[in-house]
């Protein structure tokens, strides 16, 4: 099983879809570099105003700072856009990944800068975030210190976690497999997540189970307005089609 690394719409049945997971091939892809500039700063804003509610150079230099959680993004979203540019950028796609290595170690964050990631990641605190590149993470989700997003090389959940919309993921939780989490649900800490999670479940445990359907309702904070996610909308380079709460960003 590889450990190393981790949708987005509202809407997803209680008993979700399967969708076919891509082949694993160990290899970095592009799927979720932004397609160009004027998208990475969309999403760049999107992401500043689940930390600071508001968008502005102000907050922009502070929290790029003092919050390890938007400094990481930053330098992986711009590392992501920049693998996309003609050799690699002239230079600057290698300076940006050397950047991003060395926040990884210095912070505990090890997320590629090619994972297909939706608009107002919010990083809570730092420290042990493990997420394979496969993953998919939906627009407006927490994540608490700890968390594995990890892929499964064999058996009928092999793949990679698919997580929707404004979901919560606590402290120490672990999601391996081609897992399908939905919309607004919540994830308990130190939860190990062996099956689906329907839309709004609430689940904990080890293995997981269903606790509630009361969702994720208090713990996702500041979600990035409309008119921010709207400006995201494309913005990702090769964004899964057809896959269960997922929507093309």
């Amino acid at each position: 099983m590889d450990m190393a690394t981790a949708s987005l719409a509202p809407g997803m049945a209680p008993e979700p879809a399967h969708a076919e997971p891509l082949p694993e091939t160990g290899k970095p892809h592009l799927r979720g570099c932004p397609v160009s500039f004027a998208k990475l700063k969309a999403l760049l804003a999107a992401d500043l105003y689940r930390y600071a509610g508001r968008v502005s150079t102000g907050a922009f230099l502070k929290h790029y700072a003092f919050t390890p959680g938007y400094k990481y993004t930053v330098l992986m979203r711009t590392a992501g856009w920049l693998k996309l540019k003609p050799a690699k950028a002239f230079g600057f796609y290698p300076l940006a990944k050397w950047l991003l290595l060395r926040a990884r170690y210095k912070y505990g964050f090890a997320i590629p800068e090619y994972m297909e990631i939706g608009p107002g990641l919010f990083l809570n605190r730092f420290g042990g975030f493990y997420f394979h590149g496969d993953t998919v993470l939906g627009s407006n989700v927490n994540i608490t210190h700890g968390v594995v997003l990890g892929y499964m090389n064999r058996g009928a959940k092999r793949g990679a976690p698919v997580i929707g919309d404004r979901t919560f993921l606590g402290s120490g939780a672990k999601v391996i497999g081609g897992i399908q989490v939905g919309a607004e649900a919540a994830i308990g800490a130190n939860a190990v997540v062996t099956k689906d999670v329907p839309e709004r479940g609430v689940v904990g445990g080890i293995p997981a189970k269903l606790l509630s359907d009361q969702g994720s309702d208090g713990y996702i904070n500041r979600l990035a307005p409309p008119e921010l996610l709207a400006a995201c909308e494309g913005a990702l380079h090769g964004w899964r089609e057809n896959q269960p709460n997922t929507k093309s960003f």
